[in-house]
């Protein structure tokens, strides 16, 4: 048996002829023994262990060149250390902490990144967080790429915790971002409704597939230049690299995308894509709580560039 390969964002296993032909969750638990059957369970139901590129159930039989990727890996053999690491907090109190992450910060450990990370600098800086989501993710309730910059809101006990990834998950948390794609976007206003999954071409990278989960993106042009907009993005559901996919179907990638973006167009500061305003009710006084965050300098001077012209 081979090692796993590790990438960016989780594990990959090709499973050879000498394998055996046994269903995925116990074949899966043998070749990660770190992870229970119940964690390995879990991870196919919610999409995040897939083969080829595509969902399948914890019974699917195992074949020789099966591609087995763990996308969202839970990471279990290191515990992730303080760090002192500077934070923008936009807000604290007993509850609840809203920071502005700058672009380039992964949110939390994962292969390639254990330090560095806003979890590091969260345990620094705050004495309590939440455990929910578990020993490497203390305190986050949600995610933003680490080339996106902007509003994330932090837990600092498992009943915030629960309480705002439930409104997350009712869809009543407001997130808007706010980008600058590529070319000009001639409708005011759209919708884009497409389910977004594992590439099967590219599994580091997310795509619009028919069989991917739910996603909607609406967008509103507040700005347009010869060659680019400047767009407004609020999200009715959090699928990874949501935006960007969506954007990209369109003809119009977030500019400096090195992923989604147009060949040649990668950017020093990654993507121009920032998580401008977050809304939601306080876990506790059941406050409605809004708070927008500027853009960073670089986005800025990118907009008065493209302003010039």
């Amino acid at each position: 048996m081979t090692m796993p390969r590790e990438f960016d964002e989780g594990l990959e296993y090709v499973a050879l002829d000498t394998d055996p032909s046994v269903r995925l969750d116990k074949f899966v638990a043998t070749v990660f023994p770190q992870y229970s059957r119940t964690l390995i369970q879990r991870l196919i139901k919610d999409g995040d262990l897939n083969v080829d590129g595509k969902t399948v159930k914890p019974s699917y039989v195992v074949t020789s060149g099966d591609v087995i990727q763990i996308t969202e890996i839970p990471i279990t053999e290191i515990d992730a250390i303080p760090e002192d690491i500077p934070l923008s907090i936009v807000y604290e109190d007993a509850d609840v902490v809203v920071v502005d992450k700058p672009a380039g910060m992964v949110v939390h450990p994962a292969p390639g990144n254990y330090t560095g990370t806003l979890v590091n600098a969260l345990l620094f800086h705050f004495k309590d967080l939440s455990g929910a989501g578990g020993s490497f993710r203390p305190g986050i309730v949600h995610r933003i790429d680490k080339d996106t910059s902007g509003l994330l809101m932090v837990a600092k006990n498992d009943f915030a915790h629960n309480a705002l990834a439930a409104e997350l998950k009712e869809k009543k948390t407001k997130r808007e971002y706010v980008a600058i794609v590529d070319g000009v976007i001639k409708n005011n206003f759209g919708v884009i409704d497409a389910p977004i999954g594992r590439d099967i071409r590219d599994r580091k990278k997310m795509a619009i597939t028919t069989n991917g989960k739910s996603a909607v993106t609406r967008f509103e042009v507040l700005e347009r230049f010869p060659d680019a907009t400047f767009v407004k993005c609020v999200l009715e559901t959090g699928r990874t690299h949501q935006i960007r996919v969506h954007l990209q179907s369109i003809g119009h990638p977030v500019a400096g995308d090195p992923i989604y973006g147009k060949k040649g167009g990668a950017d020093p500061h990654g993507q121009y894509l920032h998580a401008r305003t977050l809304g939601f009710t306080h876990p506790i006084s059941q406050e409605a709580l809004l708070f927008s965050a500027p853009l960073p300098d670089y986005f800025e001077a990118k907009l008065a560039l493209l302003r010039r012209f």
